[in-house]
């Protein structure tokens, strides 16, 4: 059993602990909610890029293929995980997630090129045995997210070459509510058509023609860098969105249990005040009762 100063210090230490706590959860809150400003702000240029897109290829129906890509070579795979620990099993669930992902497929036998964002990713993808390309740190804030893309689809475009990528896909973890989240997977390359084809009807509403001046191959490889860029910062936007949703989940968690155990102490405490109070209580009235007998 703990002494009377040592409940007393714990219970202070235990009570800092839950401030802290107290402190993260309300920073992963205000995370989240920039990283939904990120990508609410990328909306209108996502549907500027998807129209110049269905512009471009009103006319063309047939899939678009990566030059000098192999019809079944190498699948990429970019990961976007965490820097930073507390965030529950994060990292844990999407690489599974993303190693099982083509278990059940014809891509099962492909060999496989991995790309990971997130230190603590990069070692739980590691400790499964693959080998990673690339790896990036991810940033502390939304301002940080566009230049780490700029910088990831320069290396991805070198990727694709040297591995021979057929197919190139992006799996990150896409925030369901405040503290929750599970494993999205969107196709990254090669570019469908037909995934365009929704904006046809925003199209055809106007009473003119869209028309385009510059080169149309010119044209479509610049608006497929920039769908391409997009793509890259809505998931690391969503992902670092899902990171914040998985720390909130763990920080409640904590400060459950951080309740519970202050409950404990403080009921030790003052089980131990009582006993501390009852025993001075006996010592006087047996002191009070050795005086009368001495009189």
């Amino acid at each position: 059993m703990q002494d009377f100063e040592t409940l007393k210090r714990n219970i202070e230490s235990t009570r800092d602990l839950e401030s802290v706590v107290r402190t993260m959860k309300t920073l992963a809150a205000v995370s989240i909610r920039q990283y939904e400003q990120a990508v609410d702000s990328l909306e209108d240029y996502s549907d500027t890029v998807y129209c110049g897109l269905e512009m471009v290829l009103s006319k063309t129906r047939a899939e678009l293929t990566l030059p000098d890509g192999p019809a079944a070579g190498t699948i990429g795979m970019i990961l976007f995980g965490s820097d930073q620990g507390m965030c529950g099993q994060f990292n844990e669930q999407l690489e599974t997630y993303a190693a099982e992902y083509f278990v059940d497929s014809e891509l099962n036998n492909r060999n496989q090129a991995w790309m990971v964002a997130g230190s603590r990713m990069l070692g739980k993808t590691l400790d499964s045995g693959n080998v990673v390309d690339f790896d990036f740190s991810l940033p502390g804030s939304a301002t940080g997210i566009a230049p780490l893309v700029s910088e990831m689809l320069a290396k991805i475009d070198q990727w694709r070459h040297q591995r021979r990528l057929s197919e190139i896909y992006i799996f990150y973890n896409q925030r369901e509510t405040a503290s929750t989240y599970k494993p999205h997977v969107v196709q990254l390359l090669p570019v469908d058509p037909t995934k365009f084809h929704r904006k046809q009807e925003s199209l055809n509403a106007s009473r003119s023609l869209p028309l385009y001046t510059m080169n149309r191959e010119t044209l479509l490889s610049r608006l497929i860098q920039q769908y391409l860029f997009v793509s890259l910062f809505r998931a690391c936007a969503e992902s670092l969105a899902g990171e914040n949703a998985s720390r909130i989940a763990s920080m409640q968690a904590a400060e459950r249990n951080i309740k519970e155990r202050l409950l404990n102490l403080q009921a030790e405490f003052n089980q131990r005040r009582q006993t501390a109070i009852t025993e001075e209580l006996l010592d006087v009235v047996t002191g009070f009762e050795a005086l009368e007998e001495i009189e």
